[in-house]
């Protein structure tokens, strides 16, 4: 079986899934599979970082839809990798961004668990 991104996917219901994702939760992390199924080192890095703070955190699988995703992630964010952490609404960064915060101690008030 092979893996192909759902490339037809509306541009719009993305941006609308996006958007709304950002504005309904917490914290979000927009990924390569899915919590219990990282699909990449830096999805699941970032996982494994805002799990040690926070119990309750949305993902979105961005794999059936990539090309639309990051496309919809940057005009939120500025940046074009994934995963993409936002808290609050507000984009806090990818997997190193998230490891550079834990190293100096300040994820867990990053990430709202203080």
């Amino acid at each position: 079986m092979t893996f192909s991104p759902g490339t037809d996917a509306d541009p719009e219901a993305i941006e609308e899934r996006v958007e709304a994702t950002i504005a309904d939760n917490d914290v979000v992390l927009f990924m390569k599979g899915n919590r219990l199924m990282p699909q990449c080192g830096y999805s699941q890095r970032a996982v494994e970082l805002i799990s040690q703070h926070v119990e309750e955190f949305e993902t979105v699988d961005v794999l059936p839809a990539l090309p639309q995703y990051r496309e919809a992630l940057e005009s939120h964010s500025g940046w074009e990798t994934i995963p993409q952490t936002f808290v609050d609404g507000e984009f806090v960064g990818g997997s190193d961004v998230l490891a550079e915060l834990d190293e100096r101690g300040e994820l867990a008030a990053e990430l709202g668990a203080e």
